[in-house]
């Protein structure tokens, strides 16, 4: 049988889809966010196709059309950019200046509408994306979490600052402000989570923000408008649905965006900064591209690093930035290692989203099995080979995974990141042939490590560490646990996200200052009695 019209076997037919899976009717969304209203947009509209495909009678696939979205101009990004700049209103506004309490029970109302939307947002994560409905699941009530970890962690930031210094003669009051307005842009493979941990760490430190939701996981954003422009002051929260390159240049040129923040590539990120007239006067929180590798030592527990190669090169088909993306297995053992991780690999389970136990999905869309398939081509012609039986075949959406080895500077696969189900292998003699290419690659997100020997071990620990910002010994790449630092060196990143650090990065210390004096301490002792400033205050937030 050929292996496409296999693969195509996969897809259901639109009778054999679960009836609580379904999305009964299209969603044609027409309202977004400005200046505190749902408005309607009457203009062109966005087809939104799901990686999801439907088999006919014939044996041919298609997309499903899921729904639309607007397709904006400048006109809508400009209006929807001043209104978020009238809401800071250069630091005057009801929002900015709001008592850290009162913008965390915003926050906290917010979650509670978001809550209430869990199941269409989790079927529109399977539908827009190809998500699994476990990991759907995983993603929102991660992300809810994440939320609830951060009004945490700002109480304890808060709360550690509500108290004056005297240094010198001099009585000071140190708090974290905001920065003014933010443009937030999440990536496609967590549209959800990732456009979350910079949204929502922007909001509680006072800024407001323009939010541009993804390409892809769109629709998703849909259910929760309402709970957007409710649960926060107007214009706090404005979302614009434009082609980027269209919108976002023109957004930073005019100098109004005062904190960027993106998960996408480094490339897009570089172009945008440039856009800005003043350069300094914007900070940008970055998660960018990355190619992590896993270091397999001759030494190393094969059943260990197998799984862990595994899993963290194929979940979510390899479309995670912290995804293994070059395995370099000594030479020694790399016969074993792909014999082992090739059965692995025949394990997986190919299907549908809301299929239990389901590992490998449709990718967004068939530009991106194309670009698998033009890379492995590119690979085997200098001289690599699919080792895994079926490896590289696709049907519309669908590709199986494939392993390409021996992988070889000049290759595309062995510098380039592919953000798929493509899992590339090359071997060393001498370990320090695989720290090379860690040191020599353009990225440094985070590396993995597989060994047992504690000498060889802590000796590539200790220059890893300032290659990447994150080295696992025995396991994959991850991002997690949140309260750990997520961050990337080179071309990965810029800023550190984390519960509490994402806190800082969208906002400055800032402080207030008087002489130590019986008058001074008067008139202090006066504004925190009378409540004359949300700035200057010593109350502790429960």
């Amino acid at each position: 049988m050929n292996p496409s019209i296999q693969l195509s076997q996969f897809f259901p037919s639109p009778e054999d889809i679960p009836s609580e899976h379904r999305l009964e009717t299209p969603i044609h969304q027409r309202a977004y966010v400005v200046n505190g209203q749902l408005a309607t947009w009457s203009g062109d509209m966005k087809r939104v196709l799901s990686p999801i495909c439907v088999r006919a009678t014939d044996g041919s696939v298609s997309q499903v059309e899921i729904g639309s979205y607007p397709v904006m101009g400048v006109a809508e990004s400009d209006s929807i950019l001043e209104a978020a700049g009238q809401a800071y209103d250069s630091g005057r506004g009801e929002w900015p200046t709001m008592p850290v309490s009162k913008r965390i029970e915003c926050m906290q109302e917010f979650v509670r509408q978001m809550a209430a939307q869990r199941d269409l947002v989790v079927k529109l994560l399977m539908w827009e994306i190809g998500k699994s409905l476990a990991d759907s699941r995983k993603e929102f009530d991660r992300t809810v979490e994440y939320i609830q970890a951060t009004i945490v962690a700002l109480k304890a930031q808060d709360n550690e600052n509500s108290r004056f210094t005297v240094v010198e003669g001099t009585i000071g009051q140190v708090r974290r402000t905001p920065l003014g307005v933010v443009l937030c842009m999440g990536p496609y493979n967590y549209p959800l989570n990732e456009t979350f941990c910079t949204l929502i760490p922007a909001l509680l430190m006072g800024n407001t923000v323009v939010l541009k939701p993804p390409q892809y996981g769109t629709l998703l954003f849909w259910p929760l408008l309402e709970a957007f422009r409710t649960a926060f002051p107007k214009g706090v929260v404005n979302t614009i649905y434009a082609p980027g390159e269209l919108v976002v240049p023109r957004m930073l040129a005019s100098g109004k965006v005062n904190v960027l923040a993106l998960i996408g590539s480094s490339r897009v990120a570089d172009h945008l900064k440039k856009q800005h007239p003043k350069s300094h006067r914007l900070r940008a929180v970055l998660g960018l591209d990355a190619k992590n590798a896993a270091i397999v030592l001759p030494d190393a527990d094969l059943d260990v690093a197998v799984k862990e190669c595994v899993q963290g090169a194929l979940s979510f088909n390899g479309q995670r930035c912290t995804a293994l993306k070059m395995l370099i297995v000594h030479q020694s053992i790399v016969a074993e290692f792909i014999r082992r991780f090739t059965e692995e690999v025949r394990k997986l389970k190919v299907g549908m989203p809301w299929e239990a136990g389901v590992n490998i999905t449709p990718l967004p869309g068939p530009h991106r099995t194309a670009y698998m398939t033009e890379a492995i081509t590119e690979a085997v012609d200098k001289g690599a080979v699919v080792v895994n039986a079926n490896g590289g075949e696709h049907c519309a959406t669908l590709f199986y995974p494939a392993v390409v080895y021996p992988v070889r500077e000049g290759m595309r696969l062995f510098r380039e990141e592919q953000f798929g189900p493509v899992v590339p292998v090359m071997t060393f003699d001498d370990v320090k042939e695989a720290l090379d290419y860690v040191m020599t690659s353009d990225h440094g997100q985070q590396v993995s490590i597989f060994g047992t020997d504690p000498d060889e071990i802590g000796a590539l620990v200790d220059p890893l560490v300032n290659q990447v910002c994150r080295v696992n010994i025995n396991c994959q790449c991850q991002r997690g646990p949140d309260v750990f630092p997520f961050a990337g060196r080179k071309d990965s990143a810029e800023g550190t996200l984390s519960v509490a650090d994402a806190l800082r990065a969208f906002s400055i210390r800032s402080m207030v200052a008087l002489k130590e004096t019986e008058k001074s301490k008067q008139l202090l002792n006066a504004i925190v009695r009378d409540h004359s400033s949300n700035f200057i205050n010593t109350g502790f937030i429960l």
